[in-house]
């Protein structure tokens, strides 16, 4: 690589230098999306010791080589007495791979930059404390919320051992989801039903509510044809077992997994068929316990899930303080009836000082639609 970087300007403790090579560390890393579940995204830059960059590398989970190690492997002799920017912690010890440490230090590094600790416990401050030790200059929390925010869903997994909870909704201006006839297809356009399939291709599952499940008989796949590791994995809360065996979920097992979250009372013999069909059933022995249900989800490995309906699961998810995350793609249409349903059951808040707040609102347009998405704040 011949590209020069332009000289170094210091804003405050962190140089134009830095900011711009992590930025580019973080777009590197962005390109693993769908490609490293249940690990990090993670991206590297390494410039040589005149500050032209030397090598570039990116996480994929199938590739066994870290972002480190592809961008050392790019660089080769040049990283001697270099710099590495890296936007997460590299690690200490022997997992998949051996330490990322060791190549940083054996390829004589003489700095790193890096964006965010690693909450992994088998991470997290080791691998800064063995740069350290041999040596090299550390500099942490360089575009640290940008980091965190990148891989917001590895960081919520690893803290919790739960996947993190995106809330999509596709609403009418009036906040209706579909009409008083049960009519809901479409309300948003093309552009924007496009944009839900990227958000798709970004979890490792989707849910859905048995009312969904049953009225709408969605397939519930990524079609973005984007490339991901493993399939998309369908859920469906349903707590009496009502799913059609002849629904296209139910037929659709050999394209990618289904589980089916049912209540203690569900039918022995519709469980037995589903499971016979393909169906993963795990029947909850609380129903509608959703925190039971995540904890379920976590144990298979599932480090994110996009809820996509109803207006019931929605509810009791929200009540539940168990969202982390809600975009509500908006049509510039009214839909109007007191009997059409809202984007949101449950109880609601009682006084406005019960409301849901919400924080970081993000706005962007799809077609004549507007993709709205933000992130609640801790209830007081």
């Amino acid at each position: 690589m011949s590209t020069i970087i332009p000289s170094m300007r210091q804003t405050g403790d962190v140089s134009e230098i830095d900011s711009q090579m992590m930025s580019r560390a973080l777009e590197l890393a962005a390109k693993g999306v769908g490609l490293v579940s249940p690990g990090p995204l993670v991206g590297c830059v390494v410039l040589d010791a005149n500050g032209k960059v030397a090598g570039e590398g990116f996480y994929v989970y199938e590739d066994l080589k870290h972002a480190e190690t592809w961008a050392l492997e790019q660089a080769g002799a040049k990283a001697a007495g270099g710099t590495a920017y890296i936007s997460l912690e590299p690690h200490a010890h022997q997992g998949r791979t051996p330490p990322c440490t060791n190549s940083l230090i054996a390829a004589g590094i003489r700095r790193v930059v890096a964006a965010v600790e690693d909450p992994n416990p088998k991470v997290s401050g080791n691998g800064f404390d063995h740069l350290r030790a041999a040596g090299i200059e550390v500099m942490r929390h360089v575009m640290k919320l940008e980091a965190e925010r990148l891989n917001e869903k590895y960081f919520h997994f690893m803290k919790t051992g739960r996947p993190f909870v995106h809330l999509k909704l596709a609403t009418s201006l009036d906040g209706k989801i579909a009409t008083r006839t049960g009519d809901s297809r479409w309300i948003t356009g093309e552009a924007a039903r496009a944009r839900v399939q990227e958000l798709r291709h970004e979890y490792d599952a989707i849910l859905v509510g048995a009312g969904t499940a049953t009225k709408d008989d969605p397939s519930l796949t990524d079609r973005s044809s984007l490339p991901r590791r493993r399939p998309l994995v369908r859920v469906v809360l349903d707590d009496k077992l009502e799913l059609s065996s002849e629904s296209k979920l139910a037929t659709t097992t050999s394209q990618a997994p289904v589980i089916v979250f049912a209540g203690p009372h569900a039918d022995s013999e519709r469980r037995a068929k589903l499971e016979r069909q393909g169906l993963e059933v795990v029947v909850i022995s609380e129903s509608r316990n959703l925190e039971l249900v995540l904890e379920e989800l976590g144990k298979r490995s599932l480090q994110s899930v996009l809820v996509e309906g109803g207006a019931s699961v929605a509810g009791t998810l929200l009540e539940s303080e168990l969202v982390n995350k809600i975009t509500f793609f908006v049509a510039p249409r009214l839909i109007g009836g007191r009997d059409a349903p809202n984007a949101i059951a449950g109880l609601g808040a009682e006084s406005l000082t019960d409301a849901i707040d919400l924080d970081n609102v993000e706005v962007r347009p799809h077609g004549s639609d507007f993709e709205i998405t933000a992130y609640p704040k801790p209830r007081k």
